[in-house]
């Protein structure tokens, strides 16, 4: 690793120390925005739009970042003290039946409202359509990924590694929630 690298790694561990929220929501909010931006290239806009891109990273910052940190708090609270294969397993699955299906809802939800400015009827017309498919596709990817969390990733550090997936499943989310007829702008 180079030295720039290490350095600003060193400096990361220090904020992530001093201000875990702020960095949380930081991290989360710079990878929303770069998920978003790999999104719109694999759509293939032409120009960036940075007024979706600020919004998607509003959405990292505002919620992402905070929602993860306080969920890992709480899970860790939940299951204090409690290690090994069941308390994994326990944890995975109260995160896939309380934030992943909310997370999903509220992204798809945020995006129609709020990126794309559609009416709610619209909105929820859209998330009828295409939330179970979302979700069940969510059920085969997140469990895995909450496993490895859990079972390999201080606490400290799993905000961090699912904000760093999530902006890969983001760029899934992004290109599912969009709207036929923005799809085609």
């Amino acid at each position: 690793m180079s030295d720039l690298a290490k350095d600003a790694w060193r400096k990361y561990l220090i904020q992530l120390q001093a201000h875990p929220l702020r960095t949380k929501a930081i991290t989360a909010g710079v990878l929303a925005g770069c998920s978003d931006a790999i999104a719109q290239k694999i759509s293939g806009v032409k120009r960036i739009q940075f007024r979706r891109l600020l919004l998607l990273m509003l959405y990292g910052f505002a919620y992402g970042g905070p929602f993860g940190h306080f969920f890992h708090k709480l899970m860790d609270t939940i299951f204090k003290g409690k290690k090994g294969n069941s308390t994994v397993a326990k944890k995975v699955l109260l995160e896939q039946l309380t934030s992943s299906p909310w997370n999903n809802f509220l992204f798809m939800s945020y995006y129609g409202l709020v990126v794309e400015g559609r009416p709610w009827k619209l909105v929820k017309q859209k998330v009828g359509k295409d939330y179970p498919t979302i979700q069940l596709t969510a059920w085969k990817f997140w469990p895995i990924v909450g496993w490895v969390n859990y079972q390999y990733v201080p606490l400290q550090f799993r905000v961090l590694f699912s904000s760093f997936v999530a902006s890969c499943w983001s760029i899934f989310l992004n290109l599912k929630a969009r709207s036929p007829a923005i799809k085609n702008a």
